[in-house]
């Protein structure tokens, strides 16, 4: 669960008119922090940023699904149904 302040900067940048990788930027900017205070074990930054994009759509953030080629069909299908619903 993202935390609030993050969420709340993010509704600040979607007010503003900025583009939803913006948005999604917070998400993965508190990952990020996850990392470096050991908070859980994803192990390269590729991984931390995997999961604030996963984060932000389940936020609401109008992001594309992954590209083909970077993650698995289940992982593109479970972004493509976020993004709808």
């Amino acid at each position: 669960m993202p935390e609030r302040k993050t969420i709340e900067r993010a509704r600040e940048d979607a007010r503003e008119g900025k583009s939803p990788s913006t948005q999604a930027g917070e998400f993965v900017r508190e990952e990020m922090e996850h990392v470096r205070q050991g908070k859980h074990g994803a192990r390269s930054p590729q991984q931390a940023i995997a999961i604030g994009l996963s984060k932000a759509r389940r936020a609401g953030v109008k992001l594309p699904p992954p590209k083909r080629g970077k993650t698995s069909e289940r992982t593109r299908k479970q972004a493509e149904r976020q993004e709808q619903g």
